[in-house]
Parts: structure tokens; sequence; C-alpha cells
């Protein structure tokens, strides 16, 4: 279902600062918008390219060691929860993780699932794919372990779905950098970003999504943002865009 109301596109530095807002003045913690993210793209994907049913199907996860990442990780949680066989690929080795992204995959691990650490460009067989590796926190082109996971979703016969932005895409000017995710479909957080709606970075994006993280209607009218933004999930956490 298309969204009822205009809905406003953030650039990066407009995002930073609602993240800013959630925890310090809202004090919404990182680890409860990631939650969020999270649960919305194992919904998404469940619902949208798993016929509503991910029970043995084959979901490979690549996650960065980010926010971005970590919601990764959390989806990946709720869909072996849900009877997916899920397989997910790291940028980093497990101890380099920190903070909230490595409580999440601390948990993954007590469930023993399937984590492997990138090592030049896997072959992912898979019913869908998940973006996870970098979000709106892009600075230059992708590079080593990140890269090579790239690559392999590209080159993969499934549909990939990613978070915020696919891998790979600058979220305020739209720049594709070389590799970046070719989506089927993209599901963004809060509000999407500016760079999705450019003609360069549209064909990347593929269908638009957006999820709800639990961000207060009243901070995007903070003087620092300035943006009158309504009751944009009223009906639904997930709505699309285009």
């Amino acid at each position: 279902m298309n969204p009822p109301v205009k809905i406003p596109f953030l650039t990066t530095d407009q995002m930073r600062e609602v993240d800013r807002l959630m925890i310090e003045d809202y004090g919404i913690e990182l680890i409860q918008m990631m939650e969020n993210a999270g649960r919305n793209l194992a919904v998404a994907g469940r619902d949208f390219f798993l016929s509503g049913s991910p029970e043995g199907r084959r979901v490979s996860i690549m996650c960065g060691t980010g926010g971005n990442g970590g919601g990764g990780l959390v989806a990946a949680r709720r869909l072996i929860g849900w009877g997916a066989e899920v397989t997910v690929w790291l940028t980093k080795k497990p101890d380099e993780y920190t903070r909230v992204p490595a409580h999440q995959l601390d948990i993954l691990c007590k469930l023993d699932a399937d984590i492997r650490v990138a090592d030049g460009t896997p072959t992912l067989q898979a019913d869908l794919i998940l973006d996870a590796i970098i979000g709106y926190s892009l600075s230059g082109p992708p590079r080593g372990t990140a890269a090579d996971l790239i690559q392999a979703a590209n080159a993969a016969d499934a549909p990939v779905l990613a978070l915020d932005a696919p891998s790979g895409v600058d979220t305020t000017t739209g720049l594709v950098h070389e590799p970046a995710v070719r989506a089927a479909a993209t599901l963004t957080l809060a509000l999407p970003k500016a760079g999705l709606q450019t003609d360069e970075a549209r064909p990347n994006v593929g269908d638009l999504y957006l999820a709800d993280i639990g961000v207060p209607p009243g901070l995007y009218a903070r003087p620092s943002l300035g943006l009158e933004v309504g009751q944009i999930f009223a009906t639904q956490e997930i709505i699309r865009v285009w």
C-alpha cells in the first residue's frame, strides 16, 4: 500500500541528527532502534519474498560491523526462530564487532547459528539475500570483505533485500559506487533517504519500503530538523514508497 501522506526524504546528516535526538533527548537507545529495524527486515523478507512462510527457506544475511549490520543480525535471529535456514556472513571476525552489534552477534552464537566470515567472494546459495553491510555511514567505495560480499550478492540468483540503503549507494547524493548492491527492494528506516530517489540510484534501490523504528513524530519538528511529519505508521509498520 502506498503512503497516505507526503513523506519527506532525509539527508545523511539529518538522519544522524534523528539518531542523536532519539538517544540524547528521548532516551530511546540504539539497541531498541536496532531491534525494530531487524524485526521489520525479517518481516519484509518473509512477507515480500518468501510467500509469508520462511520455514525451510534458505536466507543469506550479510552483516557489517555497524548499526546496519546489527539490524541484519536481529533479522537473522528472527528468521531462525521462524524456521528459516539462515547463513550469516560477517565482514569481520566476530571479536572485531563491538557494542550493540557485538551483543546481537553473541545471541546468535548462543543459538548455534551458521556464522561465517567472508574470505574472498563466496557463492551465496539462497532463496533470499539480506544486505545489511553498510547503511547511511558509507564513506567512499566499499572495500575488502564488504566489497566481496556485495559482488557475491550481485552474482547470486536470489533476490536481494537491502536494509536502509543498498550497500555502496550514497544516501545523500545517490552516487552509486563500485561495487554497489543491486537490490530487488530496499527497506529504509524512519524516513527515506534523499539519495535513494535519484535516477542513478533507483535501479540499485528497486522497490522502496519504509519501516517504523519508533521515532516520535514530534522529534522531526525540533529546530535542528524543522520537518512536519504526520502519523505515517498509524495503520502499519511497513509502507511502500514506490
